[in-house]
Order: structure tokens, then C-alpha cells, then sequence
């Protein structure tokens, strides 16, 4: 785990670029300037330099993430993989949102495990990004200890098989109480993971969507909301059609302004010679 001041570099390096890629900037002219821009007493400015040399070599920023192993975790290398995938369904902005949110949220006191593994676990969820890659990357996470990383794997392999939401209760203190105020005790107790409010949402939400399993955690522990793409301006579409329908407009008025002339419309710019023999 890194300093605080990395995460909030971090968090400025991949929030400015993001924006700067709507600009249709190309990303090397944004590496070099934001290589820069960066404080210059972290470790981000040489990491910088990394991913701009591997980019031009390669043609891909992931590669050299991934050898950065130290610096940047396995679940910011996925992220950059999967919007430099060709096949992917996430875009490059997204990731980059992503990464600025989770780096925020890094550095700030209020982080929690719980808080990190579902904002992270959303982040699949949402872009319907590979749950065996992804929770895979996740597990790789420094934050987690030896026993969540064995609880993620758990997930890796039941998900889709075992409503999320109950993954999530029988690991919390809500379920370990319940079942000792019944009496019922387990041969092999697993850890607890989750506190007792966790655990009372999770059993709330068994059964239902897991977006809406998501939208309560999030609201209760306070953790980063996941960026979503944003909704297409209808206005934006909407202009360049009327410019078109202004352009046939103003063809058709210059052909009836041609007809009001003595000399009438001169047909013979809109013919085309014959083809002659092949």
C-alpha cells in the first residue's frame, strides 16, 4: 500500500486525463504533459515516464501497469486491459473514472474493506466486465488479507450460482448472531467479513436485484458510486440533422431563384458524359 499523497496523485492523474480525452487530445501528448503536472516528490512521475515509453513501443499502457506491480494494483491493470481490449465493453473514460474514484477513496480516512472489495465488485457488475479476471485482480489487492482473499475466490466460483447478496450475509456478524441467538452452532465457523448492518441488507436483499443490493451498501457505508457512462445529449444529435435539413432547404431556394431568372436553370452542369466503348 502506498503513501496518501500517491493516492492523491493518483487520483488527480487519472481524473485529468479522463476529461482531456473528451477533448480528443491523444493520450501520449497527455502522458507527456501530465508527466509534468504531477508532484514531482511521489513516484508517479516515474511511472509516468514507464507507461509513455511502453505506449509508444507497444501501443498499449496496461503491459507496463502490470509490470508496476509495486506501484499499481492488479484491479487498476484490469481495468486499463479491458478498455484497450478491441472485444471489450468498457470504454476508456470509464476505467479512468473508475481509477480516479477507487484512488479517492483510497486515500481518504473513511476507507473500509468492505467498502473497497464492493465498489470494486460493482465496477464488474455494471460494465459486465469477466467475473474470473476481474475478482481474480481484486483478490490481488494488498488491502485484502488471507482471508478475503480466500472469501473472493469463494465468490469467483459461486457467483451466478449463489445469489450475491446471501455470499454476503453468511460471512456477517447480522448471521453469526441469528444463528447463535437459535442455538445453532457450526462445526467450522468462517470468518466474519461483514458487520451486523451489512449483514441486515444482504438478507434484506436476497432474492432481488443485486443493483439494488448495491445502491443500499453504497448508501450506508458510504463508499464511491461507481461512474456510469453518461446519457447521450439528445441536443447534440438533434443538430447536426437540422443542419442537414437546412442545407437541402437552401439548395431547393436557390433552384427556385434560378427559375425566376430569364435565362432559367442550366441543365447541363448535372449531365454526365456517355461511357464509351470498353
Amino acid at each position: 500500500m502506498l503513501d496518501r499523497e500517491e493516492y492523491v496523485e493518483q487520483s488527480h492523474f487519472f481524473r485529468v486525463l479522463s476529461e482531456r480525452l473528451e477533448e480528443g487530445i491523444p493520450i501520449q501528448e497527455l502522458l507527456a504533459y501530465l508527466r509534468q503536472e504531477v508532484l514531482a516528490s511521489t513516484k508517479l512521475p516515474m511511472a509516468i515516464d514507464f507507461l509513455l515509453s511502453e505506449l509508444i513501443h507497444i501501443g498499449t499502457i496496461s503491459s507496463a501497469m502490470s509490470r508496476l506491480a509495486h506501484y499499481f494494483t492488479p484491479f487498476q491493470t484490469y481495468m486499463i486491459a479491458a478498455a484497450e481490449d478491441d472485444q471489450g465493453r468498457v470504454d476508456m473514460r470509464i476505467s479512468l473514472q473508475v481509477l480516479a474514484a477507487e484512488a479517492d477513496y483510497r486515500g481518504s480516512d473513511a476507507i473500509q474493506t468492505e467498502g473497497l472489495f464492493l465498489f470494486q465488485f460493482e465496477t464488474l457488475c455494471r460494465n459486465r466486465l469477466r467475473y474470473d479476471h476481474g475478482l481474480d485482480a481484486i483478490a490481488g489487492d494488498p488491502n485484502f488479507n488471507g482471508q478475503w482473499r480466500e472469501w473472493i475466490h469463494t465468490v469467483r466460483r459461486q457467483v451466478g450460482l449463489v445469489d450475491f447478496a446471501n455470499l454476503v450475509y453468511v460471512r456477517s456478524e447480522h448471521y453469526k448472531k441469528d444463528r447463535e441467538r437459535r442455538g445453532i452452532e457450526d462445526e467450522e465457523p468462517k470468518p466474519v467479513l461483514f458487520g451486523e448492518k451489512e449483514g441486515r441488507i444482504a438478507l434484506a436483499n436476497i432474492g432481488k436485484d443485486p443493483l439494488f443490493l448495491f445502491s443500499a451498501l453504497q448508501r450506508h457505508l458510504s463508499y464511491p458510486q461507481v461512474p456510469r457512462p453518461a446519457k447521450a445529449d439528445p441536443v447534440k444529435s438533434i443538430v447536426p440533422m437540422l443542419q442537414k435539413h437546412i442545407d437541402r432547404l437552401e439548395t431547393r431556394l436557390k433552384f427556385l431563384e434560378d427559375e425566376q431568372r430569364k435565362d432559367s436553370i442550366d441543365l447541363t452542369k448535372f449531365y454526365t458524359p456517355p461511357e464509351g466503348p470498353s
